[in-house]
């Protein structure tokens, strides 16, 4: 039985609750992004910025992320684990109204820098306490959790497209969402477990570089990351300029990796419980290369949009479980989640540019030739997540208590 320094006692059916209330706040947090996504040229317009400065302004939020994801720890040692994830989301939902407001490529840069910061903080405080909750339950839960992010930016991105369509004003409609979502966090908040620090437990600092063993896990999720960022965001050009498809067939294939990707997320724990993390991450990496490989040689479309779903299903538990890896690799959980999540969004920042810079010196095919690469990393690199991986550890320590669950995380 687990208890926090206040000696509450959290029974088995108060944990289970708190996993459906973690799983709410994923898909707020993924309404948030998939709600701006769809905005981006009205934001564009409105600001007066080319192609150029635009991207240039795309950058600042995982700057903004990078920079403030350390502080989210110490915010929660101060507060609690609830009243920090209650205040760190309720900014990240009400930064979703910055962007549209800005007048040019400073105030933009400016409002994506305090979006992408409050978008890291609430990351790192809800993959925390979806860490806790994990342990708790002795069961895994981490994939369909990031699954149930992914919903939530597919809602976001639906809404969003039928305002575009509508001709609304982003102001005015990432105004309405950021309210609504606003109180839908603080009711999923409600039910996620109220942790404290201990009393004589030292404060986590402000500011410190990831431990070492978050780089290491980082890199796995550096892998898959990459792999994800190019295929979403060069998969249909891909398609259209390789395979001279048309542009409809080649929209649909980024929207069927999209898909690919929440189907795998949601269904991915009971893999994970049944083959563990190493093994999934593994056999997750061979499928991602055999897709890789398709992409890079395939003759036609059809081949290669396999390719590219093969690409989605092998990556797409890879992050959730490097999180859940951090989160178990230490006495610092959020310090080690920040700085997983650091290095995966740093990935995410220099994918789309680095796939192109390559195409644009050689060509796509090379480029996809490289995320190949990356996606057999996962092959040689799933071991690092051992020490997260509760079935290896129960196998190894056979008929021993699992004390995973037993210290009460910050």
């Amino acid at each position: 039985m687990t208890t926090d320094s206040t000696d509450t006692v959290f029974g088995m059916e108060q944990v289970r609750r708190a996993r459906f209330a973690v799983a709410a706040v994923f898909t707020v947090h993924g309404a948030v992004t998939g709600s701006f996504a769809t905005r981006v040229p009205w934001i564009q317009d409105h600001a007066g910025v080319s192609a150029g400065q635009l991207g240039l302004a795309l950058a600042f939020p995982a700057i903004g992320a990078s920079l403030a994801m350390p502080l989210a720890g110490a915010i929660s040692h101060r507060f609690g684990a609830r009243t920090a994830l209650r205040g760190l989301l309720a900014l990240w939902t009400l930064a979703l109204i910055l962007p549209a407001m800005a007048p040019n490529l400073l105030t933009l840069c400016a409002a994506l820098f305090m979006y992408g910061a409050s978008a890291g903080m609430s990351d790192v405080a809800m993959n925390a306490l979806g860490v806790e909750v994990e342990n708790r339950l002795d069961k895994s839960i981490m994939s369909g959790l990031h699954g149930m992010w992914s919903v939530g930016a597919l809602i976001g991105s639906a809404a969003g497209t039928v305002a575009a369509h509508l001709g609304a004003d982003a102001r005015l409609h990432h105004t309405l969402a950021a309210l609504v979502l606003t109180v839908l966090g603080l009711i999923a908040c409600q039910g996620v477990l109220d942790l404290h620090s201990q009393p004589d437990e030292e404060p986590p600092p402000r500011f410190a570089l990831p431990p070492k063993s978050a780089l290491i896990i980082g890199a796995v999720g550096f892998c898959a990351v990459f792999a994800e960022g190019a295929s979403l965001d060069w998969s249909a050009v891909y398609l259209r300029d390789i395979m001279d498809t048309s542009a409809g067939l080649a929209a649909a294939s980024t929207t069927a990796f999209a898909l690919t990707m929440a189907v795998a997320r949601i269904a991915g724990d009971k893999v994970v419980d049944r083959f563990g993390a190493v093994r999934t991450v593994r056999v997750g990496g061979v499928l991602a290369t055999v897709g890789g490989v398709l992409v890079v040689a395939s003759p036609n479309a059809p081949l290669a949009m396999c390719g590219f779903g093969l690409l989605g299903l092998g990556v797409a538990v890879v992050v959730p479980l490097a999180f859940a890896a951090a989160g178990r690799s230490g006495p610092n959980p959020s310090q080690a989640i920040a700085g997983v999540a650091t290095i995966t969004y740093t990935s995410g920042l220099i994918a789309p540019s680095a796939i192109g810079s390559l195409a644009e010196a050689t060509s796509l095919v090379v480029s996809f030739g490289l995320v190949t690469v990356l996606a057999f990393g996962l092959v040689l690199g799933a071991g690092v997540l051992r020490a997260g991986d509760r079935k290896a550890v129960s196998s190894s320590d056979a008929g021993a208590p699992s004390t995973a669950a037993a210290e009460p995380r910050p």
